[in-house]
């Protein structure tokens, strides 16, 4: 087929865009009608336009509308959407309340992360011993992951923010993500270098780089929120300073061997935020909408490789041995660390549900694996599956949870 040039590939473009944010916004109302997170649909849409359902149909319908000249373009901006997503999961941690975290949190946190990384280990000394240390730690990681902003939201449309097991299961997970990401950008850090010094020379370039982030940048970020603030030029200048620091952190985590998205999340979580919600309230939500634009494509560049049709036999068994050890991992993890620390059952249940939810966060997480060369097709997309069931089942689960207490409130109440 022949490559299209200048207009027509501008075109074409233009055509992928449509048919990606029409879609996506298709099946993500569809999974908030079912109950689901809106991006359960959002990330089944990205892969129903890869091999995995478009490609079954004759012609080779995914060449023609995703060409190998049209996905650069459409990667960078999927790589946009991730920068200014992981700015956004940043911004939503409470440093301050992670220093207060109390012996619940820290018990559930250290259950949630501790029995999955090591479960990973194990599955991928099993699965793939191939693959070296660095896939089994990359594993691990994965394993490891809560997606923080997917169970806000949760507890939001659920109305749990106010529980026991809500403010318990978003301190952890917060706790939770702050860990695994370091814990990744080690991994990828050990990947990346060329040798032992490299890898010593890139966790030090790191701690560097958070020095400054913490000493330097986070107060001149909020002395410019108060300079300007109030000022009818507020939202636009505060706006522009965002968005320049959150892409020069990407360009600086990518310089020292890093990805993009570790940039983007250091500088989201150093800004001061009550100093930006103050002078410039809206700031937030208008790079979320930016960044709700640019998603929906990187859920296609990762459906692109996933192909679940292509794993077979074998690879169905090891996605189902992954689900099995994620699933264990973060229920039995979470869970026992709330019950070894006085948590009454019903509450510690729940804990371990919410925090087994992985969503978009687990899909960073993939896609970086993907992009540094650890994780191949295959891999990419039985933990791709893992992520969207542990993701669906969240909300199911609590469903059931809630039943059952209830009958047993109901059974209790007749015997009075």
């Amino acid at each position: 087929m022949a490559a299209p040039a200048g207009d027509s590939l501008v075109a074409l473009l233009f055509l992928d865009l449509a048919v990606v944010l029409a879609l996506g916004a298709l099946l993500g109302a569809l999974a908030r009608r079912l109950g689901q997170p809106s991006v359960v649909g959002e990330v089944a849409a990205g892969i129903a336009l890869g091999p995995s359902l478009l490609g079954l149909l004759p012609g080779d319908p995914v060449a023609l509308l995703f060409p190998p000249e049209a996905r650069p373009p459409l990667a960078f901006a999927a790589q946009l959407g991730l920068v200014l997503f992981m700015f956004l999961v940043g911004c939503e941690l409470d440093v301050a309340e992670l220093r207060g975290a109390g012996r619940v949190v820290g018990a559930v946190s250290a259950g949630s992360v501790v029995l999955p990384f090591c479960l990973g280990l194990g599955v991928a000394a099993l699965l793939w011993p191939q693959g070296g240390d660095a896939l089994a730690l990359f594993t691990a990681a994965a394993l490891s992951i809560t997606a923080f902003p997917v169970l806000a939201r949760i507890l939001a449309e659920r109305r749990m923010q106010r529980t026991r097991s809500g403010v318990v299961a978003l301190a952890s997970a917060a706790v939770n993500d702050v860990v695994a990401w370091c814990a990744l950008a080690v991994v990828a850090g050990i990947v990346t270098a060329r040798g032992p010094w490299s890898a010593v020379a890139t966790l030090a370039w790191t701690a560097a780089l958070v020095l400054v982030a913490v000493l330097l940048v986070r107060p001149l970020v909020g002395w410019v929120a108060r300079t300007v603030g109030g000022s009818p030029r507020a939202d636009a200048v505060l706006f522009a300073v965002v968005v320049q620091g959150l892409l020069l952190f990407a360009l600086a985590t990518t310089a020292i061997g890093l990805h993009a998205v570790f940039g983007a999340f250091l500088f989201g979580a150093v800004v001061p935020k009550d100093a930006l919600r103050e002078a410039a309230p809206t700031l937030v939500d208008r790079v979320g909408g930016l960044s709700s634009l640019l998603l929906p494509v990187f859920f296609v560049v990762a459906g692109l490789s996933v192909d679940v049709g292509g794993l077979g036999w074998s690879g169905a068994a090891e996605a189902l041995l992954v689900l099995v050890a994620a699933c264990v991992g973060k229920l039995v993890g979470a869970a026992g660390g709330g019950l070894l620390a006085g948590l009454p059952a019903r509450d510690a249940a729940e804990v371990g549900v919410l925090m087994n939810a992985r969503g978009l966060t687990e899909l960073v997480v993939l896609g970086v694996g993907l992009e540094l060369g650890v994780l191949d097709g295959r891999l990419f997309t039985v933990l791709v599956v893992m992520a969207l069931v542990t993701t669906a089942a969240t909300g199911p689960l609590l469903t059931l949870i809630a039943r059952r207490s209830g009958r047993e409130v109901a059974a209790l109440e007749g015997l009075r």
